[in-house]
């Protein structure tokens, strides 16, 4: 699959890049995409509830009234589950919620990602750009000049200059991304993907190895 590279005011260059077939043209797998992004919503859980349970309450231990003849449940003290204001019983602790997950199996749901954009026509690919001084009314004439205003997109560089980084942190709908660091969430999350030349190579390398 071949697409036109763009400049920063959206003009066409006239080159073109190809975007490999193993990586933008799979059969998708929408298990391996559900795996994937289970995971990162997961890892995304900090998991620091806790409750106290009988053993841990600082309520006397002295027995409420006899074993046995009162017709009553067999509630020992006030720290009973049974009782209004007691402990709680199976109350949840402080866990990880992260799971293992293969690695070929988030590499293709990666793909499967990539795939889908490809399909979607939602993929355009700019020229190495970087900016003089991080002003974010630049950033914001870019997404106008690329047909991108208001429109949630992830721009994908091999890596990110502090200048354009800067410039792009106070925007709503736009998010910035090393190719190495490309995950199938974040991919899946954007309306639109905006890669760099050099970073088309970057994934074309990463991905189908």
């Amino acid at each position: 699959m071949e697409l036109s590279v763009y400049n920063i005011k959206g003009e066409d260059t006239g080159r073109k890049v190809t975007l490999d077939d193993a990586v933008f043209g799979i059969e998708p797998n929408d298990h391996a995409i559900y795996l994937a992004v289970r995971l990162y919503r997961a890892n995304l859980h900090r998991g620091t509830h806790k409750t106290k349970e009988r053993s841990e309450m600082s309520g006397s231990t002295r027995k409420l009234f006899r074993q046995k003849g009162t017709g009553g449940a067999r509630r020992g003290d006030i720290n009973s589950p049974l009782l209004h204001g007691g402990a709680r019983v199976f109350g949840p602790r402080p866990r990880s919620y992260s799971f293992k997950l293969n690695k070929k199996t988030l590499d293709l749901a990666r793909r499967s990602a990539l795939t889908y954009k490809a399909r979607e026509e939602a993929i355009k690919v700019i020229e190495k750009f970087d900016f003089e001084a991080p002003k974010t009314k630049d950033f914001v004439a870019l997404n106008k000049q690329l047909g991108l205003a208001d429109v949630k997109s992830l721009y994908v560089m091999p890596s990110i200059p502090e200048n354009v980084f800067l410039s792009a942190r106070n925007l709503q709908y736009t998010k910035l991304i090393e190719a190495r660091k490309i995950n199938t969430y974040t991919l899946l999350d954007a309306k639109q993907l905006v890669l760099t030349e050099e970073a088309v190579e970057e994934i074309n390398k990463l991905c189908s190895k």
